[in-house]
Order: structure tokens, then C-alpha cells, then sequence
């Protein structure tokens, strides 16, 4: 017998955008709701046996497409004016309020994929959040890559993606296995920000006018894998940087330690790696102590 189900739902955006999502309830009563960020350009299907094992453990969850995004795309993506500022101000606050809507009365929690953790801070419900767990969110510097990654790095940002936009109104990142199609605004602030320093920090007083990084004091915990080109570790202390109060633990996951040939960017999420998984799940248990509710 099942421990859970399965639920495709839409989560509508102030702006009235919906976003297509999953929803996975706990057949027993949730322990705790988790809201998985995820990468640029990466559907949700692709969380799904990480999302599973989430709920096996007693959590409500659901993942999302960004808009612009898979099943939150227009037909032709060159049509979206999705960014990564919308990602973080608009998607990820209404999905929240989602999870706080499917799961009433619990602790919250953001487990964030690279982009998915790194958006935090523009959510102007972040402060609804209990904790968060991140895996290879980073500031993804040029800077600060290894220099067997530097060229192709350089690459995709510099020349692959404005040539992009340029030719195809969008970029086709699927060509060059990078995830999805990315709709022109989030390529070309992606590419700026990994130019610069503190990532999103690139943006503030321009793109971004408002934001809630120097408020959050959240408990954090920050997972990379040593052979992540993107997420190394000064990249990771980069974009920690950027949250000047907040408390972060960081754990590096070496693939021998563990038994596995490849962790990288995006490994963690695969079955290979379900074995990892438990170190996102006792991070949250740990802050899963019983609301207190008062009746009226």
C-alpha cells in the first residue's frame, strides 16, 4: 500500500500565471511541508523520486515548473517574459503559499536546487520558512571555475546564449544538454549575474529593487559535490555572502566516500544517489517539533 499520493495541480501567481506542479501528500499526517526550488531550466518530473522519498519520510511536498519552464511554458518559449527575478518574486512565493494551503498548521521548508536556492531572497513570504536545505546553489561565478571548466563555461554564457536570443528569440539550452529551452530574460540574466560577483547580488538597484537577503536568519544548510564544476566551494561561500545574517552549515560530498562514480551538478537528485538523500530529510526533522495552535 501506497504511502502517498499523487497530484497534478496549478498554483496561481499574484500576477495570475499559473505554474504547473505535484503535489505528494503523506497517506498519515505530514510531519512538515516541503517546497523543492529547482534548477534553471529543469522540470519537475525530474525531482520526483527525490520528491517521493521526501513524502515516504512523513513530508507533504510539492515541485513546480517555473514559468517559462516545461509544462508552465507557452507553446513558442521565444514568447515568455519569464526571468529569474520573476522566478524568485513571483513562482516561488505563490508556491508556498500553495504548500501553506495543502498543509496547513506544519513547518515549512525550501529544499533549493542550484537557481531553486539561490532565489530565496526575493520571496516576500520568505519569513514563513522554518529552514532550508540547498544542493549545489552557488553563485556560479566565471571567476571561480576550474580551469578545465572555465572555456566551456565561458561558452555557454558569453557566446552560446546572446547568440541565442539573438537568432532564436530564446535560448535553446537543450542543444547543448543544459536542461530546458530558457526564455531570453532568464538566459540573459543568468548570464550576467555568473559574471559577476555574489550572483543575484550583480542585480540589486537594477534589476532587482527590493529583496529580502539581509533580513533572512533562517537555519540553512548548503550541500556541493567535489567534483561540481559550477557549485565549488568558493562559489558556494560567494553566494552565502549575500545572506549576511543567515546561520550556514556546509557539508561537501565527495562521490568515492559515498560509492558513486558521479555526483556533480545534478546527480544528487538520481537514484544512484538516494542514499544521500536522508541528509536533507534529518536536516528538516530536525525543526519538525509540533506547532502549538490555539483555538479561538
Amino acid at each position: 500500500m501506497s504511502k502517498f499520493s499523487i497530484q497534478d495541480i496549478a498554483v496561481t501567481c499574484d500576477d495570475s500565471t499559473l505554474l504547473a506542479a505535484t503535489l505528494y501528500t503523506p497517506t498519515s499526517t505530514p510531519i512538515g511541508a516541503v517546497m523543492i526550488g529547482p534548477a534553471t531550466g529543469i522540470k519537475r518530473q525530474f525531482y520526483h523520486a527525490f520528491a517521493s522519498f521526501l513524502c515516504e519520510q512523513g513530508f507533504g511536498v510539492i515541485s513546480f515548473d517555473n514559468r517559462g519552464i516545461g509544462d508552465s511554458a507557452p507553446r513558442n518559449v521565444k514568447h515568455s517574459e519569464a526571468s529569474l527575478v520573476s522566478w524568485g518574486a513571483q513562482d516561488m512565493p505563490a508556491v508556498l503559499t500553495a504548500l501553506k494551503e495543502y498543509f496547513p498548521h506544519q513547518k515549512y521548508f525550501l529544499v533549493g536546487h542550484s537557481a531553486g536556492g539561490q532565489l530565496l531572497g526575493l520571496m516576500h513570504n520568505v519569513h514563513d520558512l522554518t529552514a532550508f536545505c540547498n544542493f549545489g546553489s552557488s553563485s556560479g561565478s566565471l571567476r571561480n571555475m576550474r580551469k578545465s571548466y572555465l572555456l566551456k563555461a565561458h561558452f555557454f554564457m558569453n557566446l552560446y546564449i546572446p547568440l541565442n536570443n539573438f537568432l532564436f528569440g530564446h535560448t535553446k539550452s537543450h542543444w547543448v544538454g543544459m536542461g530546458e529551452p530558457l526564455p531570453k530574460q532568464v538566459a540573459r540574466q543568468w548570464q550576467r549575474w555568473c559574471n559577476g560577483t555574489g550572483y543575484i547580488k550583480t542585480a540589486f538597484g537594477r534589476e532587482v529593487d527590493e529583496h529580502y537577503y539581509d533580513d533572512i536568519t533562517l537555519p540553512s544548510k548548503w550541500l556541493l559535490a567535489t567534483d561540481d564544476n559550477i557549485a565549488n566551494i568558493h562559489n558556494v561561500h560567494d553566494m552565502i555572502s549575500v545572506f549576511p545574517h543567515m546561520e550556514a552549515e556546509i557539508e561537501e560530498l565527495a562521490p568515492s566516500a559515498y560509492q558513486v562514480d558521479e555526483i556533480g551538478h545534478m546527480k544528487f537528485f538520481s537514484r544512484k544517489c538516494k542514499h544521500l538523500w536522508p541528509k536533507v530529510s534529518e536536516y528538516l526533522l530536525k525543526y519538525c517539533l509540533p506547532v502549538q495552535t490555539t483555538t479561538p
